[in-house]
């Protein structure tokens, strides 16, 4: 007797049940990840590499403004002109090296008032009882049914000479001659920490509100006092909420172009105001995109390296 082999034509066995679970769960993970991967092609990558093209080619009088980085020289030649000194004028020249480090001293130093002011907040908002946490947090987020600018526009009433704050003062008898807040660095810092004060609350709340309580019943239980309790146990744990708090504040605030312009004076150099005046007032776009991908490249590379230490730190700690 001969052994029978199958036939290749056999029909293939149909995938188990298992294998079909799986696969759906793979494709429906897959349609979940889609929308934001193409929102990110579509409004951030796609524009990136547009304005990292412009920083490589050369300004000229005409529309658009700078010169295309490819062109046909002949039926069968293509000439790609890459313009590189365009970065090399932004660390040649002084204007561009002050107004990025002041840029990173205002985000810096606002981002640290924004702590110190929302964690507080955030905190009191979590350990307040449950039917009053909406409301408050309500009333942190109601600033945004408002315009930004028009808020920025309301400082500017507050601030100047014959002010809100000018007047409440000469009523008191605090100061017998107007100060000078409008146009000041001061007012740079009021407009970015009160503008950007909700983003470091509610990742604050959102930490401090799934902390564990126990942890403190422990804590206390074991003889720690309440202020020693905060610094062992909850403002370690809110350390995450800390740092995505931070990291909303800072990043945008380099990149301010609003809040200068309206309350700082002409003093007040910030990156925004350079790619502004670069854009529109010199129309020299290949400097302009050089600045803008600088600056991305300047904010991303850290977050990038902090993102890698954090997972390293949380594999680590598994």
């Amino acid at each position: 007797m001969t052994a029978t082999t199958p036939s290749s034509t056999a029909p293939h066995p149909r995938p188990g049940p298992a294998l079909r679970a799986a696969l759906l769960r793979r494709w429906g993970r897959a349609l979940v990840g889609m929308p934001p991967y193409a929102w990110l092609l579509l409004f951030f990558l796609i524009p990136f590499l547009i304005v990292l093209k412009i920083s490589f080619s050369e300004p000229q009088a005409a529309i658009p403004p700078y010169v295309p980085l490819f062109s046909w020289a002949g039926d069968q030649i293509l000439q790609i002109r890459l313009n590189l000194g365009n970065y090399g004028y932004l660390f040649s020249d002084e204007l561009y090296v002050a107004a990025y480090l002041n840029s990173l001293k205002i985000a810096g130093i606002s981002t640290v008032f924004c702590l110190l002011i929302g964690y507080p907040m955030a905190y009191a908002i979590a350990r307040a009882p449950k039917t009053v946490r909406n409301p408050l947090l309500m009333l942190v987020v109601l600033p945004f049914w408002t315009s930004f600018l028009i808020r920025v526009y309301a400082w500017m009433g507050i601030l100047k000479n014959e002010g809100l704050l000018n007047s409440f003062l000469l009523w008191t008898g605090i100061i017998h001659a107007p100060l000078q807040m409008l146009e000041t660095d001061f007012a740079v810092y009021v407009g970015i920490v009160y503008s950007y004060l909700p983003f470091m609350i509610l990742p604050l709340y959102a930490t401090l509100e799934k902390m564990d309580l126990s942890l403190l019943e422990a804590a206390a239980d074991l003889g720690c006092r309440p202020f020693r309790a905060f610094l062992n146990v909850t403002l370690p744990l809110s350390i995450p909420g800390m740092v995505a708090g931070s990291m909303l504040v800072f990043i945008p605030a380099v990149g301010e172009f609003v809040i200068p312009d309206l309350l700082g004076g002409p003093d007040t150099l910030m990156i925004g105001k350079v790619l502004w005046s670069e854009f529109f007032d010199n129309r020299d776009w290949p400097a302009a995109s050089a600045v803008a991908v600088a600056m991305l490249v300047l904010l991303v590379a850290p977050i990038m390296v902090f993102q890698h230490y954090q997972n390293k730190t949380s594999e680590a700690g598994r």
